[in-house]
């Protein structure tokens, strides 16, 4: 018997039968799930023993993050085993205070179990240091070794670096010369670096932190973190585009009008106004994230699945784009003021603690970009990002032209509304296209049906968060959903320009848009908003 998936916007149901809801499957590291086996695509296999090691282990991302993943990989056994997990940082903490620590902060979510906490705590270690202390190093590296002998973990080492961004080269240098960098000598295994960003604050930047990366580290063993890159809808994208026929021969100029990235946040810059205000919203979302979905849109299918491949082609979509610069009129930035969240007040930009009273930083940006090339020549990608705005959410919309010739110009008051594909990837995690249909009746009437595919829907089982796969994927040593070193200099060699144009002209207070915290964004932008968004 078919069965009936509701519409979420009253429009319809969709109908599959029930050997299509047996069909359907999932590739995932090469394997074929269906449905019914769909649990058995959330383990990797055998996992190398491991230590890993977090910097910063005091700080809000291991709290709110890292811990919370690590648990939760724990508890669906996608950690390795055995595996040590040990916290360095500059507070006093002694071991009990640490694993205190955490467990209040892992147990501040509600959704995670918290009864085998005492199992988990027991692979954990702390140990205070200074990020500028060789000799601290060099006590972590024997309580590595200590930890080795007693857990077995083969010498294998994930060293995570939760920490500002001016602490990187000086912290991966000193594991360095702790003699913790080097890989399968002296009966250690394999040691990685993982980086979170930014790398960097423009291309000069980029390039002297790569070199002191390299003096200790071989490119294989730096992993740079973008997590935008391990939700399941983007990871989706490569597989939607390349494993469906009826969407690849259409995904080009003659068929696509626009491609629009939203990535919308209603938090305001919280307690991070220090690096806010040195990096303001294109560095901090346009750099990384945004070219990164962009990426995945546009670029040529590679010839394999494999993390290299696919990276060259993601350099080859990079090197097309038209100089982001070569268009600054178009560019359209704005900062927030004062405003209403959820029915509560909150303070615009300049009002935030630790923001200079007359602060040019931009929150809000429209980037138009171009590619050149014969794929996507014409078609127009706008990047949007904004803080303070009237709700998160984060979508792909790839709006489709109008039909070229329509045989209902005579009976329709009204043009006929073109195709629209949205990859939702916050709140909900989704995929739906928009098409058009007959209402029953003798008249013809029009009407826009969607069809719909939600994740948590399908696949009513746990699924990792964005933290469990990159983390798991630096413990598997897959490079797919990282950046790669030629990849960061491409995307700082696209954005420098535009920056040094936005921080060193004229005018620069006047081309600064005011809008109010809890709106869409800048007046100037509110009409291709809008449009994303119904």
């Amino acid at each position: 018997m078919p069965y009936k998936n509701p519409d979420p916007y009253g429009t319809g149901f969709l109908t599959f039968s029930a050997q299509e809801k047996i069909m359907e499957s999932t590739i995932i590291k090469g394997k074929v799930c269906d449905r019914e086996n769909i649990c058995d695509c959330l383990t990797a296999g055998e996992l190398d023993p491991c230590t890993i090691v977090i910097f910063g282990a005091s700080g809000d991302l291991t709290a709110r993050k890292l811990i919370p993943a690590l648990y939760r990989m724990f508890l669906s056994t996608s950690l390795p085993d055995p595996v040590s997990i040990v916290g360095c940082a500059r507070t006093d903490y002694d071991h009990d205070t640490f694993l205190d620590f955490l467990q209040e902060s892992c147990g501040a979510d509600t959704r995670i179990d918290m009864t085998r906490w005492p199992e988990f705590a027991a692979r954990i270690s702390y140990l205070p240091l200074r990020y500028d202390s060789l000799q601290d190093f060099l006590k972590l590296a024997t309580l590595l070794d200590s930890l080795d002998l007693q857990r077995n973990t083969r010498g294998n080492r994930l060293f995570h670096l939760a920490l500002p961004p001016s602490l990187y080269a000086s912290v991966a240098t000193l594991i360095g010369q702790a003699g913790l960098a080097g890989e399968f000598e002296n009966g250690r295994g394999w040691s990685r670096i993982v980086i979170e960003k930014p790398f960097g604050r423009d291309l000069d930047s980029a390039l002297a932190l790569d070199a002191t990366l390299h003096q200790h580290f071989h490119e294989q063993q730096i992993f740079r973190i973008d997590h935008y890159l391990a939700k399941e809808t983007v990871q989706n994208i490569l597989t939607f585009r390349f494993a469906n026929a009826i969407f690849e021969p259409i995904w080009n100029r003659a068929y696509i009008e626009s491609v629009t990235i939203l990535a919308a946040e209603n938090l305001g810059v919280e307690h991070r106004t220090g690096y806010y205000e040195q990096s303001g919203v294109l560095r901090d979302m346009f750099q990384n994230h945004m070219l990164q979905l962009l990426s995945l849109i546009a670029m040529e299918p590679p010839s394999h699945f494999e993390a290299e491949r696919v990276r060259d082609e993601k350099i080859k979509l990079f090197r097309s784009i038209r100089p982001l610069h070569a268009d600054k009129a178009s560019v359209i930035l704005g900062q927030y003021g004062p405003g209403t969240i959820n029915g509560r007040q909150v303070p615009g930009y300049r009002q935030e603690p630790g923001v200079a009273d007359q602060s040019l930083i931009p929150t809000f940006a429209m980037l138009p970009v171009h590619v050149d090339n014969w794929r996507w020549q014409g078609v127009p990608f706008y990047l949007i990002s904004g803080k303070r705005m009237a709700r998160k959410e984060t979508r792909i919309v790839i709006q489709f032209k109008d039909v070229p010739h329509s045989l209902f110009r005579d009976i329709l008051s009204a043009n006929v509304i073109a195709n629209r594909l949205v990859l939702g990837i916050y709140p909900q995690e989704s995929i739906s296209l928009t098409f058009q249909t007959k209402n029953p009746g003798a008249r013809m009437c029009m009407r826009s049906m969607t069809m719909d595919f939600k994740y948590d829907d399908a696949y009513p089982g746990p699924s990792p968060e964005a933290y469990e796969k990159v983390l798991l994927d630096c413990i598997l040593g897959d490079h797919m959903l990282f950046w790669r070193q030629d990849g960061i200099e491409q995307s700082w060699f696209l954005l420098t320009p535009l920056l040094n144009e936005c921080e060193t002209c004229q005018g620069r207070a006047q081309r600064l848009h005011s809008y109010a915290a809890g709106s869409w964004g800048p007046e100037a932008a509110r009409i291709i908003i809008e449009k994303v968004l119904t």
